[in-house]
Formats: structure tokens, sequence, C-alpha cells
């Protein structure tokens, strides 16, 4: 299996988890709950450098067809 496709996954989770805690979350006067937002931003930016690294291993894993050239005139 293509290393880049669970990246693709575990990074899209990651990011959508982090909008859940980004959004859920109301601190009032929580600092608790403050930090727990914040990790919600960290989880999220994090989750989208994962899902862009797992773009570039599947797109640099393709493996591409060999150039056939037919020089027969």
């Amino acid at each position: 299996m293509k290393t880049g496709i669970p990246l693709i996954v575990a990074g899209t989770t990651m990011f959508i988890f982090g909008l859940m805690l980004f959004y859920l979350i109301n601190p009032e006067e929580n600092k608790n709950l403050e930090i727990i937002k914040n990790m919600g931003t960290f989880v999220g930016l994090t989750g989208m450098g994962v899902t862009l690294a797992g773009i570039l291993l599947y797109l640099l894993s393709k493996n591409e067809q060999p150039i056939k050239e037919n020089y027969d005139v």
C-alpha cells in the first residue's frame, strides 16, 4: 500500500479534530479551556501539513510509464 494515503487520512482527521476543538469550545474565564482551544489550533495546522505531506508522497511515489520511443521509420 502506498504511504501517502494513510498520511492523507490521518492529516484530514487531525484537521477536522482541530476545527472541532477550536470552534466548539467557548472559554469563558477558564484558562484550561483556553489552552485546549489553542491546542485545537495547533492540531488543525499540523493536520494541514500532514495532509500536504501525504499528497506529495502520493504524487512522488506514482509509477510513471516508461517513454517508448520508436525510431523505426
